[in-house]
């Protein structure tokens, strides 16, 4: 049996998810994900290192320490409106988060509600008719909709009780910040179940999210923030399709 969600200060609070392919691909195996989808760590940009990684990539999963996520998005966050939408016309789904240290999970699951219109969400599955629900509701029930969800706690909790470090208690400080990036019919998107709803970073018609212009779109404010303060706690994973294939 995994480890339960316990609730701090009135709220149901979840172990901190390591953001490392394992751990992901374990997550994606636990929510009943379809096969194709695969992980990989963004050691650098440079493009000697990216090289080795399959592409096109048209998702990313980052972790950046605080003082990186606030340099990068404390005057972006007051800019966006608050989200109002609902149903199948939404150009994505977007769900706001409600559980404590559940950032990871928000991450990944806005990339796979999203990546693709959804191709890796098994038809007829839990997850799929979790997604099917939340796509018909407003924002205050799609977030309720996630916080009532055994499923989506089970899947979380057992996952993130297996990382390479020991895994922190819920009522510890997570002093990190997960956000997802997909690209979407030819815009590039910035879903952070923290923010108001969600960022539109963009155009790109041509080329993924490890181009050159992909990573102005994505990564690049918060490795300038990383950079400027000297705070170096940040990972990038890269999801890859099934159609995925090194250059």
């Amino acid at each position: 049996m995994p480890p339960s969600a316990q609730l701090v200060n009135g709220r149901k609070t979840f172990i901190p998810l390591e953001n490392n392919p394992d751990v992901l691909a374990h997550l994606c195996e636990n929510l009943g994900v379809a096969p194709g989808l695969s992980f990989h760590d963004v050691l650098s940009t440079s493009p000697d290192m990216l090289e080795w990684i399959p592409r096109p990539i048209h998702a990313l999963v980052v972790l950046a320490h605080s003082p990186i996520y606030h340099a990068a998005r404390s005057d972006v966050e007051p800019t966006i409106p608050e989200y109002q939408g609902s149903g199948p016309d939404e150009p994505v789904i977007w769900m706001k988060q409600t559980i404590g240290h559940a950032c990871g999970l928000m991450a990944l699951l806005h990339c796979l509600f999203n990546y693709e219109g959804g191709l890796y969400v098994a038809p007829d599955s839990e997850l799929d008719q979790l997604r099917k629900r939340a796509i018909e509701l407003g924002p205050a029930e799609r977030a309720d909709l996630l916080y009532n969800s055994k499923f989506l706690e089970d899947a979380h909790m057992e996952a993130a009780s297996r990382g390479s470090s020991v895994a922190p208690s819920p009522a510890e400080d997570n002093h990190h910040h997960f956000v997802g990036f997909v690209q979407k019919d030819g815009q590039v998107w910035e879903l952070n179940g923290g923010m108001n709803g969600p960022f539109l970073r963009g155009h790109l018609e041509e080329g993924d999210l490890l181009s050159d212009k992909g990573l102005v779109l994505t990564v690049q404010d918060y490795l300038d923030a990383a950079a400027k303060g000297g705070h170096g706690e940040m990972s990038i994973v890269a999801v890859a399709g099934y159609d995925a294939q090194l250059l």
